[in-house]
């Protein structure tokens, strides 16, 4: 495929309303079919035919194999952003160290929002600390579909300790705060959910909870309300749980 057609036929995954792309249901549509055999999938990776690569590449969203790593970093700087995103959710799965700096070097320079997407949603799979400022410049300032997997692959950070959790709990405010799409401002609220229930009580605890509390009554989105309202009952903060309560009791929901 020619790079005006790729564009062309991928023009629209940069759009701010396009936020689904194929391989967000690859798993489901895997699901009814035995995983693909990595020995024959092996040699594909580095096959001359592109069609071949890209589907070697997702084969690779399966399954988890050390010896497809090096081919996948390679797929990752293909031509053709088909190929580019197959590999990324790959990597997404079969993740080591250089991987993780491959994907961020990926992520600064794609065009295309399709693969940034891919490469977002991998990082947060690798439970690096090299991932917390790329996902946190991806949240602020990238087009709405990587935000969406920005503000999830933020959320998954709490094994990687406090200091990191602390770190992206502002950007995650900040996004379901002023975000312009729901859904994003829905992942924010999932993704402090999910932090907020590994931390002290402290200042930035109740931070996170305050602006949970905030959405939760303020927002003009009812599914950014309802993801606010999961986060608390998930936390299980006190005093967000009476104020639920008494929201509850005055026909708030």
């Amino acid at each position: 495929m020619h790079d005006k057609e790729e564009k062309d036929e991928l023009s629209l995954l940069n759009s701010e309303d396009h936020l689904e792309t194929p391989l967000d249901r690859w798993d489901q549509q895997e699901e009814e079919t035995p995983p693909p055999d990595p020995e024959e999938m092996l040699p594909l990776l580095q096959a001359s035919e592109p069609l071949q690569r890209m589907t070697a590449a997702r084969a690779f969203c399966e399954i988890c194999d050390d010896r497809a790593i090096e081919s996948l970093m390679q797929l990752l700087r293909e031509p053709c952003p088909l190929i580019r995103v197959s590999a990324a959710y790959a990597l997404g799965r079969n993740i080591n160290s250089e991987v993780v700096g491959a994907l961020i070097e990926q992520l600064q320079q794609d065009w295309n929002g399709y693969v940034r997407k891919g490469i977002v949603w991998a990082l947060g799979n690798c439970c690096d600390r090299r991932v917390l400022s790329p996902l946190v410049d991806a949240l602020k300032y990238d087009i709405s579909a990587v935000r969406l997997w920005a503000a999830s692959s933020l959320g998954q950070l709490s094994p990687l300790g406090y200091e990191a959790v602390v770190a992206a709990v502002p950007a995650l405010i900040e996004g379901l705060r002023k975000d312009p799409t729901p859904a994003v401002r829905s992942n924010c609220a999932w993704a402090l959910g999910q932090l907020g229930r590994e931390m002290p009580s402290n200042v930035v605890y109740a931070g996170v909870i305050d602006s949970l509390l905030e959405a939760l009554e303020e927002d003009e989105d009812m599914g950014v309300c309802e993801d606010a309202k999961a986060s608390l009952l998930r936390v299980g903060d006190p005093r967000a749980l009476q104020i639920i309560e008494d929201l509850e009791n005055d026909g708030f929901f």
